[in-house]
């Protein structure tokens, strides 16, 4: 369906991929991924003819629909949040719109053969069941039935990314460009959406960082690295199997041929000098030129070192809560009770708007609880990584360098720049302003301002959001050698599956605390729980 022809692309002197030759089939289910900055979104860009390559093509079948998950819901502000789903088809909307205004001048003049055009156009689409469908989406995606009827401004800035996806999919496209979709979205819809895309007959193209819904959806795995993009038939678990075969193949034939040379020039050092075996060695010699050994090539992938140390142990029970009520315009936590052990790593799910990250705060004193109490346990010092990165903006133009520096000031320089070495900040990356700082960039800070503190437990917001793939690695990797107690929010089932010991979800019915990891909580509960 979707050809690319020789498709390269650099920024100056940088260059991103190069000769990029492959097809996208209709049915097959292809997730894209890569460093952050290798390219991916670029490719997403180039199909769906919002960027220029710098040389080569791309082939789309001319009557095929092409979805693209917009990011800006700001020209949709004051538009009904269903009309805004509608709108993603939109030649049945442009009819059902003209249908409107055609009846609306009726008693003036009534446009019959224009009527008939655009009646056939909308019983073509099905357009009298659009609106059902739209809500459908919406109501996946977990944006209730009562507020489809409200302009979208009314929603938060994730929810209205939800509201752009909806469009997406009710557009029917036969081909999905979708950059990111699970961002913004918790459990319950992420898993709707899988399980939608896995439905879907089209084509789809999607880049995540989300490992477990590249294992659930994709067919294959489109890998932008070395400059290149290849394919690899299987989901992100046989790609990572595949792509490690490849890489030890290929060291074990460069290991080869640095031997083989090695061979020859024993051989001739040995036997050069003795005329009888003269000609042998010249002749080793002429095949050892021969001989071109293969350069390892660099890949664009980097993996962050983050370390955590308990500067000391605390008691056995290291947070208490006890009857946490909040309300903003609405109820949001209504007497919620919570226990944390030493040791204890707690993740803490639910849909979004369920109060998680207000609890969060709560328990961090960021927030005041309209009612019940928090009480850290003996020798506890907590460490907490907001969702919002918020402690970086109280000093936009402070560099990375000097305020890591403040959270250890009778350390030397030298100290600082190794710890933000360990988290990929070189040079004069170190000097890079504060309100600059990407959201991976401020998150690996934030990190490293982590590993510098020491403290004992652990309270983390997403710690997942605006890391690729090595970088969520990396984190994991980091946190199960961790010694201390970790509380945390996330939507990524991958990473709650490998790191939590116990799971507590907020529910509208109250608390379910369950000790055990997510993978059992899920074989307790039953996996569709969460979506009833």
């Amino acid at each position: 369906m979707i050809t690319l022809s020789q498709l390269s692309k650099s920024h100056g002197a940088r260059t991103l991929f190069k000769d990029a030759s492959l097809q996208f089939h209709s049915g097959k289910k292809y997730g894209i991924v890569g460093a952050n900055g290798s390219g991916k979104s670029t490719i997403l860009r180039i199909i769906a003819g919002q960027e220029e390559p710098s040389s080569g093509t791309v082939s789309i079948p001319k009557k095929a629909r092409v979805g693209v998950l917009e990011q800006d819901h700001y020209r949709y502000e004051d538009e009904r949040i269903i009309d805004v789903v509608m709108m993603g088809n939109r030649r049945l909307w442009d009819a059902m719109v003209e249908k409107e205004e055609i009846l609306a001048k009726a008693h003036e003049h009534f446009d019959a053969d224009r009527y008939t055009e655009v009646e056939d156009i909308i019983l073509g689409h099905d357009g009298y069941g659009l609106e059902a469908r739209a809500a459908e989406f919406l109501e996946g995606l977990n944006i209730p039935a009562e507020i489809h009827e409200e302009p979208l401004s009314v929603l938060s800035g994730g929810y209205k990314l939800r509201v752009l996806l909806a469009q997406t999919l009710a557009s029917q496209p036969e081909v999905l460009l979708l950059d990111e979709p699970t961002n913004h979205l918790d459990i319950v819809s992420i898993a709707w959406l899988e399980s939608l895309l896995r439905d879907y007959e089209g084509c789809v193209l999607v880049v995540s960082h989300d490992r477990r819904f590249l294992d659930a959806l994709c067919t294959h795995i489109v890998d932008v690295d070395y400059e290149e993009v290849t394919v690899y038939t299987g989901n992100y678990r046989a790609f990572e199997a595949a792509k490690e075969l490849h890489l030890e193949q290929m060291e074990a034939r460069i290991a080869k041929q640095e031997q083989e040379i090695a061979d020859h020039k024993a051989f001739i050092d040995r036997f050069k000098a003795k005329a009888t075996k003269a000609r042998q060695a010249q002749s080793k010699v002429k095949q050892m030129e021969k001989i071109e050994i293969e350069v390892l090539p660099q890949s664009s992938r980097q993996y962050p070192l983050f370390r955590f140390s308990p500067q000391r142990p605390p008691g056995k029970e290291v947070l208490s809560v006890e009857g946490i009520e909040k309300s903003f315009d609405d109820p949001v936590l209504m007497g919620v009770d919570l226990t944390v052990f030493r040791g204890d790593r707690v993740g803490l799910i639910g849909p979004n708007g369920i109060g998680k990250s207000t609890l969060l705060k709560i328990i961090m004193g960021e927030l005041e609880a309209d009612a019940g109490t928090v009480e850290w346990g003996y020798e506890t010092y907590p460490g907490y990584f907001s969702q919002g990165h918020e402690e970086l903006e109280e000093s936009p133009e402070q560099s990375m360098l000097d305020w890591l520096w403040t959270y250890c000031p009778d350390r030397g320089g030298g100290y600082v720049r190794a710890k933000l070495a360990e988290v990929l900040f070189k040079k004069d990356d170190v000097f890079k302003k504060l309100q600059n700082l990407s959201g991976g960039e401020a998150a690996r800070l934030i990190f490293s301002k982590l590993s510098i503190t020491e403290p004992n437990v652990l309270v983390l917001d997403e710690p997942t959001n605006h890391l690729d793939l090595e970088g969520i690695e990396a984190l994991l990797k980091g946190l199960k050698e961790y010694e201390g107690t970790i509380l945390f929010v996330s939507h990524d089932r991958w990473f709650v599956s490998e790191l939590a010991t116990r799971i507590v979800e907020l529910t509208p019915e109250g608390v379910n605390d369950y000790r055990g990891t997510y993978e059992q909580y899920l074989e307790h509960l039953g996996e569709d729980h969460l979506g009833r």
